[in-house]
């Protein structure tokens, strides 16, 4: 049920994607405080232009049925902004992150709804 969806402007090479994908689902789960077996994690590529310029740059997109407390996006986007400048050498001031509350009926699952 949480999501992160992660845009970046480099090309990460596979081994190091899945490395970087299953640390943020850890991340996710522990600090949303869900069960890592509901967090899904997506990455992909997009072209950036960030304080008027080309470059390394982040979007990071966090959804969840509660949880997202405003001490806990707090955490997330420090977390989130480390693992992204350890990884990819992307720093914290080119990573934009988005934190949203999805209702639970608005959120399918299985054949179904969370709500």
């Amino acid at each position: 049920m949480p999501l992160l969806k992660l845009e970046t402007s480099l090309v990460i090479p596979e081994d190091k994607q899945n490395q970087l994908l299953m640390a943020l689902s850890k991340t996710v789960a522990a600090t949303i405080g869900k069960r890592e077996q509901y967090v899904m994690v997506a990455a992909s590529r997009a072209a950036f232009i960030m304080s008027g310029r080309p470059g390394a740059a982040a979007f990071v997109d966090v959804r969840s049925i509660g949880g997202l407390s405003s001490d806990v996006t707090r955490k997330l986007s420090n977390e989130i902004c480390k693992l992204l400048t350890d990884a990819l050498g992307i720093t914290s001031d080119r990573i934009y992150l988005n934190f949203a509350e999805v209702d639970a009926g608005n959120w399918g699952w299985n054949g179904s709804t969370f709500g």
